[in-house]
């Protein structure tokens, strides 16, 4: 069992007013969003891609945090334009691994696909994990930096009280081209200090939230040529609807708060979400 593949209970929130330019959903779990017991939510892969349409969200990228999610990722990215896949084992499942180079391997193989467009999401979670599990996860973030600089794909980072750790290791082992922080979950102070590697950061429900003052300082600042959006779904709804199941359909609400903080115009928002998109993991068609 990954330390991801949990449901999330409740009814599905309805939906926003649609954007009036198209974004992508940089970081969804479609699979973890299916096999969940929401309410009223999606029922299939096509219907949550129709949801998520209808609130101008033309694109997704399914995330990986697993050898089994990775594989369904693919065989999904294959059957569906719309969605493109990144391949992983997540850092809380990786010193769960009884082979994990074995695990890697496969990772490996997988990340030569043409619709894998990122290695991710892999990084650091020392939340969740403990000083015991400390030695696989920077084993295996190690591994997967070099995956993704091999095979040319975005590095998609989860990071969990990790900041420090995180950015020593990336220098260490240098970068590929393109970086995503998942879930940016950082103050403006570090925001800084990746925004000047050049890194992307993703932003989520959490920027809605009511303790996130420090996230929102960190948005503020983050020019247009630096920001994402994601769902992480089903997890992170954002605000009205915290701690109920989350889907692609719902980005609008984390966009339009975000354009708040930033001082974002939200046509212009919107249109530099999609290029930042296509510049992190390619076209879509």
């Amino acid at each position: 069992m990954s330390a991801r593949r949990h449901s999330r209970q409740g009814e599905f929130p309805p939906a926003p007013e649609a954007l009036p330019v198209a974004v992508l959903d940089s970081h969804t779990h479609i699979d973890i969003t299916l096999e969940g017991d929401g309410q009223n939510g999606p029922s299939t892969v096509a219907d949550a891609l129709d949801r998520a349409k209808a609130a101008g969200v033309d694109r997704l990228v399914q995330v990986g945090v697993d050898v089994e999610s990775s594989r369904w990722g693919v065989q999904v990215a294959e059957e569906h334009p719309d969605v493109v896949a990144t391949v992983a084992l997540h850092p809380n499942d990786a010193p769960r691994q009884a082979d994990l180079d074995g695990a890697l391997r496969e990772i490996e193989r997988l990340a030569a696909h043409p619709r894998v467009r990122g290695i991710g999401e892999t990084g650091l979670d020392y939340f969740r994990t403990g000083d015991d599990g400390r030695k696989a996860q920077h084993e295996s973030f190690r591994a997967h930096i070099s995956i993704a600089k091999r095979y040319g794909k975005t590095l998609v980072i989860h990071d969990r009280d990790a900041h420090d750790d995180i950015l020593r290791v990336l220098d260490e082992e240098g970068p590929p081209d393109q970086v995503v922080l998942h879930c940016y979950s950082g103050d403006e102070a570090f925001a800084r200090e990746c925004l000047d590697r050049g890194y992307l950061l993703s932003f989520a429900g959490t920027l809605t939230f009511g303790n996130a003052k420090d996230l929102r300082a960190a948005a503020a600042i983050t020019p247009l040529d630096g920001l994402l959006v994601e769902t992480d779904a089903p997890f992170l709804t954002p605000v009205p609807f915290r701690g109920r199941p989350n889907a692609s359909y719902l980005i609008p609400l984390t966009v339009r708060a975000l354009a708040e903080v930033a001082g974002h115009d939200l046509d212009t928002l919107c249109a530099a979400i999609s290029a930042n998109g296509t510049r992190a993991f390619g076209e879509w068609r």
